[in-house]
């Protein structure tokens, strides 16, 4: 089991919302971002980066590198803005950081912004939060009024102002610049890039968009060092804990922090959540949000970490793992996911906006009792059509699902088919 000092998260999470008391008293707040201004601000890059702090909104970027990227002078003002967004089906980490330790995200963000030199912030939050939109305005009000946001913050001279900006529940605006889009009051459309948001992001000046649970992370980094994160993860690239959210067929589903690379998903599925609902066996894991490619039963002893999750061909993505035990249509959960790709593509792109279309309706197809042995291929070679050929990842998260499930459940395909409907009715 976990040991509690490897623990940042969740001893902290309960059914009440934390005010800044509970913060300071208990959780030693705002004592990073008062050690953090009185450094250099290569010196926080240089712990991010020691830290091995990856992204944990999905693509595992190193967190320090990316801060390295904005140009240290700027005619421009920078911007810090926080994906708050967490739209991907199966994902729950973020609204729970969120909701109990608000400030805990605004003191990363206050030190973020300061390495970066930005004096202006956003905290781009899901529209249906409207509970967490609400905590996380009360936190910066308390915040404001104590000297922690607003000018000469703990009287060291630097100023940052925080602003809370709803979105309107767009899962396309969980793409960095779609949100940048949103946020500028424009359509949430994905950008061409280059220019990266760290040249050209919000209103035209460099920008770094990070996770909540990315950014919730820093003050730990800042207050016991780079090092002493690195080390709690148990692969050399990956830092720090993870919040894994594990929902779908299991005993115990819910929010499970573990050492980053320090868990296999057979473990985390039987060790932590107990088993299978009902003791079924297992049939498939989708890893890291709806739009990881499945793995089968045969396939969970991978260690649930970025790069052994691309060795065997799906992805991390955002830690939300959903179980589905046997008996459970493959068919009818892949029609489901197709139609919400289908339902939340922006349509900028003809792959993407015609092709998640069609899938969905061959799978109606297929699911109404009417599909025929080559709707398969014919669904490989859509699939094939949208992968990789669009400004932003909607595409690959519709294509990923497909080519994934049929091509590891082809026969539960099949028996739909043949039978005209489906084989577990």
């Amino acid at each position: 089991m976990q040991n509690q000092n490897e623990t940042l998260f969740i001893q902290h999470f309960n059914e009440k919302a934390r005010p800044l008391d509970y913060y300071l008293k208990q959780m030693s707040g705002y004592s990073a971002a008062k050690k953090a201004l009185g450094m250099s601000v290569d010196d926080i890059i240089s712990e991010v980066k020691k830290s091995n702090l990856r992204g944990r909104g999905g693509a595992g970027f190193p967190t320090g590198v990316k801060w390295g990227f904005i140009p240290k002078q700027s005619a421009k003002p920078k911007y810090l803005v926080c994906n708050a967004d967490e739209s991907e089906p199966g994902t729950f980490k973020d609204r729970d950081i969120m909701r109990y330790t608000p400030h805990l995200l605004i003191e990363g963000m206050v030190i973020g912004a300061y390495a970066i030199g930005a004096h202006v912030g956003y905290i781009y939050i899901r529209g249906e939060y409207t509970r967490e939109a609400k905590l996380l305005q009360q936190a910066i009000d308390e915040a404001y009024e104590n000297g922690y946001l607003g000018k000469n913050i703990l009287g060291s001279g630097f100023n940052f102002d925080l602003t809370v900006h709803r979105g309107a529940g767009a899962y396309i605006c969980g793409e960095e610049t779609g949100l940048l889009n949103s946020l500028e009051g424009k359509r949430g459309e994905p950008r061409v890039k280059p220019p990266f948001p760290a040249q050209a992001g919000a209103f035209g000046g460099p920008t770094i968009v990070n996770n909540v649970e990315t950014l919730a992370a820093i003050p730990f980094i800042v207050n016991k060092g780079g090092d002493w994160f690195a080390k709690l993860g148990k692969l050399e690239k990956s830092g720090g804990t993870r919040l894994f959210g594990v929902s779908g067929h299991v005993k115990k589903p819910g929010l499970y922090e573990l050492p980053a690379g320090g868990v296999t998903l057979r473990q985390l599925i039987y060790d932590h959540c107990h088993g299978i609902l009902d003791d079924r066996k297992l049939k498939a894991v989708i890893p890291g949000g709806s739009s990881a490619p499945v793995l089968t039963a045969d396939e969970i002893d991978v260690v649930v970490d970025i790069e052994p999750m691309m060795k065997i061909g799906t992805m991390l993505g955002s830690a939300g793992v959903m179980v589905v035990h046997e008996g459970t249509c493959v068919v009818r959960l892949l029609k489901r996911i197709t139609k919400f790709y289908a339902h939340e593509s922006c349509g900028q792109c003809t792959p993407c906006r015609e092709g998640c279309r069609w899938m969905e309706d061959i799978l109606h197809r297929i699911e109404d009792g009417h599909g025929r042995e080559q709707d398969l291929n014919l669904l490989l070679e859509v699939a094939d059509n949208i992968n990789g050929k669009t400004l932003c990842a909607l595409g690959d998260a519709a294509a990923g699902p497909v080519t994934s499930f049929v091509k590891k459940f082809r026969a539960d395909f099949e028996a739909h088919i043949r039978g005209g409907k489906c084989p577990n009715a």
